[in-house]
């Protein structure tokens, strides 16, 4: 094999090598670099690389540590980020229910009970595309990133819609669920997406063809959070019935039934290497599961009330949890310890997540505050102000220097760093 280019991956950090093979075909590896830190002994990781990776010449070394260091360099966020009001929108006549960024950050999209999502342009806050044809609430929507050319749109009305980013048409219209779609998800890929309804069934559709791929069926409650892993081979789903579901998407068969919590499930999430979930419930608890086994590696405990969301970070060496009792909670994935309790909001916090390098964190709360804390002291740095109502939806773009959050006022802003 010869070895053509290197690619980087900043979040979480990695290097890709392009390869050449022997009968002329062109293959990719990735290496995974999760424990990168800025404090990384750099010619201590270069000469483990070209140890393990026999493909990389002795002669590429210097670009090699080049690559490195920048990767360590993006895992670097400026200390006096400053965040502040870009832009309002008045998005919709009726309540948002969900906005997301493509991978670039340069549009979003907003869902509403008014029936429509909006394609947005977030250097101007200008209106792309008003995407219509739904016949009740879009409540789930995604960029099949990192492409950004399609976006997924779920709805009440029971179908969901594949609609092309760019010129705003509607290309497909998914039918075969029973009740209302609540929450769907592209691969990493963006080659297919999944979607799950309140009839307690996922389905996985092709992004190409419109076409259903599989049908998952054996849940006993409504399915309200879906996700693929990293690889795209399993699909896991969070249910009221109190459990979780891993499935594989190639034979639509279920091989892993997470059970063990006292209440509904809130979310579900896969780490970044896929062998983790994390799970949210009712029941006051977030537990750790051992993807290979089924097993429940760890119950989470120390909220008082619902545990209304779950994230980990780009790299899976943290979680955090968001909980109604207004407390988020940060743990070390490792050693199941909780590092960080995230004080100061005065209502229930209803959405959480870190930003892409992992040193920063964002909570929505129905108190109308957003908050950004340092995931390392719990500081609270931030308080984004201004919306009228509960704050259900907010995101990061993928360099962390852009904020959206959407509000119950109908209102959807933009907050920019300005330090």
């Amino acid at each position: 094999m010869k070895l053509k280019k290197f690619l980087l991956r900043y979040y979480p950090p990695g290097i890709i090598l392009e390869y050449i093979r022997s009968n002329g075909q062109g293959e990719s590896k990735y290496i995974d670099l999760l424990n990168l830190t800025p404090q990384t002994d750099v010619d201590a990781l270069v000469d483990q690389i070209l140890l393990e990776e026999p493909a990389i010449s002795q002669s590429r070394k210097p670009q090699l540590r080049k690559l490195i260091i920048k990767l360590m360099e993006k895992l670097q966020t400026n200390k006096s980020q400053r965040f502040e009001l870009f832009k309002t929108l008045k998005a919709h006549i009726l309540p948002l229910t969900n906005c997301a960024f493509n991978k670039s950050g340069d549009k979003f999209i907003t869902g509403s009970y008014d029936r429509t999502c909006k394609v947005w342009d977030t250097t101007t806050g200008q209106e792309l595309h008003s995407l219509e044809g739904h016949k009740n609430v879009v409540y789930a929507i995604a960029f099949n990133n990192p492409y950004g050319d399609r976006v997924a749109t779920g709805s009440f009305d029971r179908t969901a819609k594949l609609w092309d980013t760019n010129t705003g048409e509607c290309l497909y219209t998914l039918r075969g669920h029973q009740k209302e779609i609540v929450c769907l998800n592209f691969d990493t890929n963006g080659f297919l997406f999944a979607t799950g309804s309140m009839d307690q069934t996922a389905s996985v559709w092709d992004v190409e063809t419109g076409q259903q791929v599989c049908s998952f069926a054996g849940h006993t409650g409504e399915i309200v959070s879906i996700m693929f892993n990293t690889d795209g081979d399993k699909v896991l789903t969070g249910s009221f019935d109190f459990s979780s579901r891993i499935w594989d998407t190639r034979t639509g068969l279920c091989i892993r039934v997470l059970e063990g919590h006292a209440g509904e499930i809130s979310n579900a999430q896969f780490d970044f290497s896929g062998d983790f979930v994390a799970s949210g419930s009712i029941d006051h608890t977030c537990k750790l599961w051992d993807v290979g086994s089924g097993k429940c590696i760890e119950t989470l405990r120390g909220h008082t009330n619902e545990v209304l969301d779950v994230a980990f970070n780009s790299t899976g060496t943290k979680l955090i949890t968001a909980s109604a009792d207004t407390y988020a909670r940060v743990y070390n994935v490792l050693t199941n310890a909780c590092v960080g309790i995230l004080v100061g909001h005065e209502g229930e916090i209803s959405k959480v997540s870190f930003n892409p390098q992992g040193t920063k964190i964002i909570t929505a709360s129905n108190d109308r505050t957003c908050r950004i804390w340092d995931s390392e002291s719990g500081e609270c740095l931030q308080t984004l102000e201004g919306h009228t109502d509960e704050i259900f939806s907010c995101a990061f773009n993928y360099e962390g220097d852009t904020i959206i959050t959407g509000s119950k006022d109908n209102t959807c802003r933009i907050w920019k760093d300005t330090a």
